[in-house]
């Protein structure tokens, strides 16, 4: 319609140049002319438009003509036009060669999102203590892509990659690693109740499950989460997971899996913790399963309390590994907390190993840490460099104490293999700073003692062939975010 008006306006405007056949002319006759002109130009033009469709379809439907797309979007058929092969799922069903290598359904359908976070520090320290081996040095501790993907409405995927410290063959002091942190496949059921199977971080305490560097207010993670909970820790298993609502404001999560066990091979367990009996992802070392779970209660929005445990066999019945003879198992209880008010937080873990039979090991850990945050953002920094200081940005300050002991009442000492009792305290004080809540700017002042003298850490472990006690005193900075 719009084009018709065009025209006739068109054509009247043409009329003044043609008085010898505008005089005598009726409104009736003027109107005649301008309908047959508008008429015959838009004849005219669908006339070659047809034309041109024509000359394109018949192109594209030539025999044996393959179709590629531009080299800026994705490949979404790669196979021959043919009569009928357009309905050939792609799979052992296709048919062709050097083209099947694009035979993936997420080139014509993306499904995946990819992201991560990366973190970078420097710490100068009087002495070793439990997550820096160097007492004065910048290093960039991980790396960790993550992959999500929704591949339908019930079916999802997630995994996290992570590159420590340059990687497995950082030219360094091979204290770098690469390992898949979690893989895991959900069936989604319902809220209340849905499937899980992969290689999934266990539900022991809540740090396991949020470690990520952007995440936390300071640098180094609490030393209950890396001792008594062996975190980062993930396993191979199954189970399910979901919440439910008891009341209009209330709110319960429950994790439960089984997972593959815990490995008593030598060193696995000592005083220096259970980091190193952590199971295997590609197959259960010592063919003994365990079940791991968490339960997590909100009465109102800002409130949270949860338990959480990890019970499995740890040596088999009729073998013996690293002083253990015949069946032992191992239990780890873990309560862990947060309380939100206006800008003040408090959070904490605290978490309880058992071994029965423990041969000469330790047969009890235990640890916790309690945590203050104040969350605050001056009005006069934000008038004074408003582009660095928008109302996304916050400051906060922290306060955190922790302890742990890996051998609660002293039984490596007092047995006749001899041993050290462990006792770590640190104090740290944070100030850190978020232009936006996935970007920080951390700065830590710590405080560290230790009952014991073992303590060097390599390779993001105690090592068990060193005698520097972990009391590293000093400063600690560190930048993090999510990208």
């Amino acid at each position: 319609m719009k084009m018709r008006s065009i025209l006739g306006a068109l054509v009247l405007a043409s009329l003044p140049v043609a008085p010898a056949l505008a005089i005598d002319m009726t409104p009736e006759d003027i109107q005649k002319i301008v309908d047959e002109a508008v008429n015959k130009h838009m004849q005219e033009r669908e006339r070659k438009e047809r034309s041109a469709e024509q000359a394109m379809e018949k192109k594209d439907g030539q025999p044996g003509t393959v179709q590629y797309p531009m080299a800026t979007g994705p490949m979404t058929d790669i196979r021959v036009e043919r009569k009928g092969e357009e309905n050939v799922p792609l799979g052992f069903g296709s048919t062709g060669s050097g083209k099947l290598v694009y035979a993936k359904p997420f080139l014509s359908a993306p499904k995946a999102t990819v992201g991560g976070y990366v973190d970078v520090m420097y710490n100068s320290l009087s002495n070793q203590n439990l997550d820096n081996p160097s007492v004065n040095s910048f290093g960039q501790q991980r790396l960790v892509p993550f992959i999500y993907a929704d591949i339908t409405d019930h079916i999802k995927f997630a995994t996290e990659l992570e590159f420590e410290r340059g990687g497995a063959n950082a030219p360094q002091t091979g204290d770098g690693s690469f390992q898949i942190e979690f893989a895991q496949l959900d069936y989604l059921i319902h809220e209340a109740v849905n499937l899980r199977a992969g290689i999934m971080l266990m539900p022991v305490g809540k740090f396991n499950l949020l470690h990520d560097s952007p995440l936390n207010d300071l640098v180094d993670r609490p030393m209950v989460s890396r001792i008594i909970i062996p975190s980062t820790w993930f396993e191979a298993g199954a189970g399910i997971y979901g919440t439910l609502y008891p009341s209009s404001r209330s709110k319960l999560d429950y994790e439960l899996y089984a997972v593959n066990g815990m490995s008593s091979a030598a060193g696995a367990i000592t005083d220096q913790g259970v980091r190193s009996a952590r199971g295997s992802v590609s197959r259960d070392r010592d063919q003994s399963k365990a079940v791991v779970g968490r339960v997590a209660f909100s009465p109102v929005l800002g409130i949270e309390v949860a338990g959480s445990g990890y019970h499995g066999q740890l040596n088999p019945a009729g073998q013996t590994n690293n002083g253990i003879t015949g069946q032992s198992y191992i239990t780890i209880a873990a309560l862990d907390w947060t309380f939100q008010k206006g800008p003040f937080e408090f959070i904490g873990e605290s978490a309880w190993t058992t071994i029965t039979n423990p041969g000469t090991g330790p047969g009890k850990m235990q640890g916790y840490y309690v945590q203050g945050n104040y969350h605050f953002m001056p009005d006069f920094l934000k008038s004074w460099a408003p582009s660095h200081f928008t109302d996304a940005s916050t400051f906060t300050a922290v306060v955190r104490w922790e302890q742990v002991d890996t051998d609660v009442g002293n039984r490596t000492i007092n047995n006749a293999g001899g041993g050290n009792r462990r006792e770590l305290e640190r104090l740290t004080l944070g100030l850190n700073f978020r232009p936006i809540e996935d970007v920080v700017f951390k700065f830590d002042w710590q405080f560290n003692t230790q009952k014991g003298a073992r303590g060097l850490v390599q390779a993001g472990d105690y090592s068990t062939n060193a005698n520097t006690p972990l009391t590293g005193d000093g400063f600690l900075v560190q930048a993090a975010t999510y990208f």
